[in-house]
C-alpha cells in the first residue's frame, strides 16, 4: 500500500533531520576547548511477517523464505566520540590538557561533582582553580595569593614558587577520573558530563600512571571535530533525505494514479 511508504518515508526524513540536527551541534562546537563529537545511532523498526512461501510442487512443501515488510528507522542513541583532541599552546599557567584517557573532577553549586576534559582554568579570589563556568576543581588546592610561579608536572603535583623565596612548596594533587565506558556519560552542556549506569561509576588515579593520560600545563585540548568528515555526513544526510522525500512524491503520485483509474 502507497500509505506504508508514506509513514516509512516520513520516519526516514525524520531521523535524516536528527542527523543534521547532530552535524549542526558538532560543527558549532568545532572551537569549543575539548569538546567531543558524537554520531546518532539508527535501528530499523519491526516487520510485518506478509506471506510465507512454499517449497515443492503446488506450494505443499516445507516452508521457505518469508515475505516481510519492515516499517522504517529510528534514531535510538548518540554515541559520543571521546578521541583524542589536537593540543593548542596557549602559555597560561592555569591551563591543562589531558594527554590520554581521564577527566577532571569539578564540584558543582549543589556540592555535586561532574567531570569535564576542559582544563581551561582560572583562579578565583580564594586562591582556587575554577573552571570558566565558576566550577571549583574538586582537588581542593590552595594557591597563596603571593604565588610568584605556579607549576603543574604531567603527574598532576602542584608545586609554587612564592614572592622573596626561591624554593617550590608542594600545593596538593590533581587526579583524574576514569570511565569503563565513557560514552555512556550524559552531556551537561558547559563541557561537563555527568555519570550514568551505563558508564559506571568513576575511578580515579593519578595522571600519567595506570592508562590514565598525563597534563601537559600551558596547553588545552581543542575539539575532536573534524570538518570534512562532518560535511561528508551531511552530504550524505541531505541525499537521504531527498530520496525519502522522493519516495514520499511517489507514493501519492501512485495513490492519484489509482483515484483516476475509471472502470
Amino acid at each position: 500500500m502507497p500509505t506504508r511508504a508514506l509513514s516509512i518515508a516520513a520516519l526516514g526524513m525524520s531521523a535524516q533531520q536528527k542527523m543534521v540536527d547532530n552535524i549542526a551541534n558538532n560543527l558549532a562546537n568545532v572551537n569549543t576547548t575539548s569538546f567531543k563529537k558524537s554520531d546518532i545511532a539508527f535501528q530499523d523498526l519491526f516487520y510485518q511477517n506478509i506471506a510465507t512461501s512454499k517449497r515443492g510442487s503446488g506450494g505443499q512443501g516445507e516452508e521457505g523464505p518469508q515475505l516481510q515488510l519492515g516499517h522504517g528507522s529510528k534514531p535510538v542513541a548518540t554515541v559520543r566520540n571521546f578521541s583524542q583532541g589536537a593540543m593548542q599552546e596557549t602559555g597560561g599557567s592555569t591551563d591543562l590538557a589531558i594527554n590520554g584517557a581521564g577527566f577532571f573532577q569539578v564540584r558543582k553549586s549543589d556540592g555535586s561533582i561532574a567531570y569535564t576534559r576542559d582544563g581551561n582554568f582560572s583562579m578565583n579570589s580564594e586562591g582556587r582553580l575554577i573552571t570558566q563556568s565558576g566550577l571549583t576543581l574538586a582537588d581542593d588546592i590552595d594557591i597563596p595569593e603571593d604565588t610568584v610561579g605556579l607549576s603543574i608536572s604531567q603527574d598532576g603535583l602542584v608545586t609554587a614558587r612564592l614572592a622573596g623565596d626561591q624554593g617550590q612548596i608542594e600545593l596538593g594533587q590533581i587526579e583524574l577520573a576514569k570511565f569503563v565506558n565513557p560514552g555512556g556519560l550524559s552531556a551537561e552542556g558547559d563541557n561537563l558530563y555527568q555519570e550514568t549506569a551505563q558508564s559506571g561509576t568513576p575511578f580515579y588515579g593519578t595522571p600519567g600512571m595506570d592508562g590514565f593520560g598525563s597534563l601537559q600545563q600551558g596547553f588545552l585540548e581543542q575539539s575532536n571535530v573534524e570538518i570534512v568528515t562532518e560535511m561528508v555526513n551531511l552530504i550524505q544526510a541531505q541525499r537521504a533525505y531527498e530520496t525519502n522525500s522522493k519516495m514520499v512524491q511517489t507514493a501519492e503520485d501512485m495513490m492519484a494514479m489509482t483515484n483516476s483509474i475509471k472502470r
